[in-house]
């Protein structure tokens, strides 16, 4: 819905655009204030008043969003800068935590009770305590007994009535819980600098451009990046500079792209610490794909299907090499699989 949003932008004229620029940043400023728990000023509210005439409303108008009284976000993590853009446009957006073993949520934020970074308080008659290797661990009445014909899993899943969830995260004093990620996603450069990649992936996100992204650098000297380029995105930006392509593994592969790529790192490198900043990176040939068994249906990564698949492409990024084949997978219609030969550029993150 964001980039959808954002290449509405790029593609309206010059004086909504213009509009946009000007009334956006402030309602950004607003809601980030608001969250703080600060209070609006009058000149404040006379912005606000006339930017839901010309801008925000108009714009939820063209999300789908005009009427929606509640709206959640749940399964991937929704980065920072995505979640305080939807709020801004006046979307009562919220987060929540939950799982399938879970039967749906098992904490949510309420009205009036919203932080950016974390998922809200436990639910009613959810218990959630966090174990000594800081992974979440949920027992209600709506937690599964067993998983099916798998009873090992089941005995390591749910002990004495607890499901381990496998997210890590930690309680506020308040009582928000503030998830970090996959507990087996917790990792440390080689340098012993300590991360999560999928905060570095949300952040990334955020940019029209990426539509998916891998980020790798578990006990290696720096971090790299797998891209997945935003067709729609890309694609009208290339149309728009006179780039023809033929697919989207050409598209991914032009000059124009991996530069339009770069920069987006670069920005986003600018708000990280230096030992966390990704030095190189390739565009993937294709999306990630839940039919490759690359990201789940809620379009949270398989980073060991990933990394695992794409071994050869990881390696080559850390061996400074400028390009690689790969096998690239191909799944037909019929469900019967092939395999075609690529060649990858690897970039280096100026």
């Amino acid at each position: 819905m964001l980039s959808r949003l954002q290449v509405g932008i790029a593609e309206t004229t010059a004086v909504k655009r213009a509009l946009y620029n000007y009334f956006m940043p402030r309602a950004i400023a607003l809601e980030r204030k608001k969250l703080g728990g600060g209070a609006p000023t009058l000149g404040q509210r006379l912005v606000a008043f006339a930017g839901e005439i010309m801008v925000y409303g108009p714009l939820k108008d063209y999300l789908g969003l005009s009427r929606a009284v509640r709206a959640y976000t749940g399964g991937e993590a929704l980065g920072e800068d995505t979640f305080v853009l939807f709020r801004a446009l006046g979307i009562n957006l919220k987060q929540f935590y939950g799982q399938t073993e879970t039967g749906a949520m098992s904490a949510a934020q309420r009205d009036g009770d919203v932080k950016v970074h974390t998922v809200g308080k436990p639910m009613p008659g959810v218990e959630m305590r966090i174990d000594d290797s800081g992974e979440i661990l949920v027992r209600s009445g709506s937690v599964v007994g067993a998983y099916f014909d798998a009873p090992e899993e089941s005995a390591r899943a749910l002990v004495d009535g607890w499901l381990h969830t496998g997210d890590a995260g930690y309680f506020e004093p308040d009582g928000h819980l503030v998830v970090l990620g996959r507990v087996s996603e917790v990792v440390r450069t080689g340098g012993g600098e300590r991360y999560i990649p999928n905060f570095i992936e949300n952040r990334i996100k955020f940019d029209a451009f990426v539509r998916n992204v891998a980020v790798v650098g578990a006990n290696r000297q720096y971090l790299t990046a797998i891209v997945c380029i935003d067709l729609e995105a890309v694609g009208y930006w290339a149309e728009q500079r006179s780039i023809s392509y033929t697919s989207y593994a050409e598209l991914s592969q032009a000059q124009e792209v991996q530069a339009l790529i770069a920069g987006v790192l670069r920005h986003v490198n600018g708000l990280l610490k230096p030992e966390l900043r990704i030095r190189r990176f390739v565009n993937l040939h294709k999306d990630f794909d839940p039919d490759d068994g690359e990201v789940t249906r809620t379009r949270k990564l398989r980073r060991n299907v990933i990394e695992e698949r794409y071994a050869t492409l990881i390696e080559a990024l850390y061996e400074k090499q400028s390009s690689v084949s790969i096998d690239a997978r191909i799944v037909y219609e019929s469900g019967a699989t092939g395999s075609l030969q690529r060649t990858l550029n690897l970039v280096e993150v100026a």
